[in-house]
């Protein structure tokens, strides 16, 4: 009966985090779950760097004055800043995104686990490769602490996989590990949505209407591998492809004219309007070599386009092999069989795009935000029955 009326009154809950709103997909993510959150009647409390919501109305919003950048600055400042907002300001519940303040807290919401991360690219220069040790070596060292302070808190990973990799790193925590998939928008990226703005942008891009575009979305072009997708043009002739994000353009526009490429690669830059990019296209390619959720792969399948990713977390979730996609490697060779498997085959095309499409239907951002209002509903269960300050358990 407590839960009941909790849920009919509304929760109260802080969030947490660096920054709320923009272009990234951790940024987006916390922006739909605050919103949500408000828009069921909850009260929010944000405590962030910065947060732009669409709608601030009834959002609680207290800043965290300091630098953004160089990391090995900006993050020590908010651990500590941060952690005295929360003290002074916390309402209610409390998430925390990832370990980044060093109080004890209710939910860790965990996109990355930092003691297995990738490795960076060891063509960067030596400056390059020093600071991103030490990065390295500030996030493990925040992480561990950042944890063992919230032993009894749950921790609520954004895929199976993160959760996977949370119970092997941090052993004694895994009772209290748990998934909730990020959200998608399924409702602005839907086939057939901005069918008229799609041809134009493909008239100012030179792609004629009856070529096949596949689309390469993202940042950090060597993990996400861009190179071996552009190597897969030398053997899938019939496609043009579609770059949106950020990355060493010159540097990869090279690569592609030495592959005899250059003309059938079209560069859109970092880009606000990235669900034009997924209305433009036939295809979706993401050869990354990991990731943690990959809400573009879900934004493509939710925009009705085959997809071929590597088999990385979050994606493993979405993909049937075969039936809304297909895995590959990152090799030029394998993605380029995939693609002239697509091309020559209307029929194949349009089944894994409707099947990619339901698959996404799965992960919408209201599934998202009811099922953290599950989690707190039963968090505020566990805490009135135990009388305890925190809850013990994610059940």
């Amino acid at each position: 009966m407590t839960d009941l009326r909790t849920r009919q009154a509304g929760f109260e809950v802080t969030i947490v985090a660096h920054d709320i709103g923009g272009v990234g997909g951790m940024e987006r993510v916390l922006s739909e779950l605050i919103e949500g959150l408000r828009d069921r009647g909850d009260r929010v409390t944000v405590i962030a760097r910065k947060c732009a919501l669409r709608s601030m109305d009834s959002i609680r919003f207290h800043r965290v004055r300091g630098p953004r950048r160089p990391f090995v600055f900006a993050y020590p400042w908010f651990l500590l800043a941060g952690s005295l907002a929360v003290r002074r300001r916390r309402r209610g519940l409390v998430q925390s995104t990832g370990a980044i303040v060093l109080n004890r807290v209710d939910v860790i919401a965990v996109h990355y686990v930092h003691q297995v991360g990738p490795a960076h690219p060891s063509r960067a220069g030596i400056a390059f490769r020093a600071h991103a040790r030490l990065v390295a070596l500030l996030k493990r060292a925040g992480e561990r602490a950042c944890f063992a302070i919230n032993r009894a808190a749950s921790f609520v990973c954004v895929s199976d996989g993160v959760a996977a990799e949370l119970r092997e790193q941090y052993p004694q925590l895994a009772g209290r590990v748990a998934t909730i998939h990020n959200g998608v928008d399924t409702h602005t990226f839907a086939p057939g949505v901005r069918a008229d703005d799609a041809r134009a942008a493909r008239e100012a891009l030179a792609i004629s209407s009856d070529a096949l575009v596949v689309l390469f979305v993202g940042s950090e072009w060597e993990r996400k591998g861009l190179r071996p997708v552009l190597g897969a043009l030398a053997g899938a002739h019939a496609w043009t492809l579609v770059v949106a994000g950020g990355g060493d353009r010159a540097r990869y526009e090279r690569v592609a004219d030495s592959l005899g490429v250059g003309s059938s690669v079209r560069w859109l830059g970092i880009t606000q309007d990235v669900q034009l990019a997924y209305a433009l296209a036939d295809a979706f390619v993401l050869a990354s070599s990991y990731e943690t959720f990959s809400l573009v792969s879900f934004e493509a399948a939710a925009s009705g386009l085959p997809l071929l990713c590597t088999p990385v977390s979050g994606v493993r979730e979405l993909i049937s092999d075969g039936v809304s996609g297909f895995f590959i490697t990152a090799e030029a060779r394998d993605i380029a069989a995939r693609l002239q498997q697509l091309g020559a085959d209307a029929e194949l095309r349009s089944r894994l795009a409707a099947a990619a499409r339901e698959a996404a239907l799965r992960y919408s951002w209201e599934a998202m935000v009811e099922r953290h209002r599950a989690l707190y509903g039963r968090l505020l269960g566990q805490r009135t029955q135990t009388g305890a300050a925190h809850p013990q358990r994610v059940a």
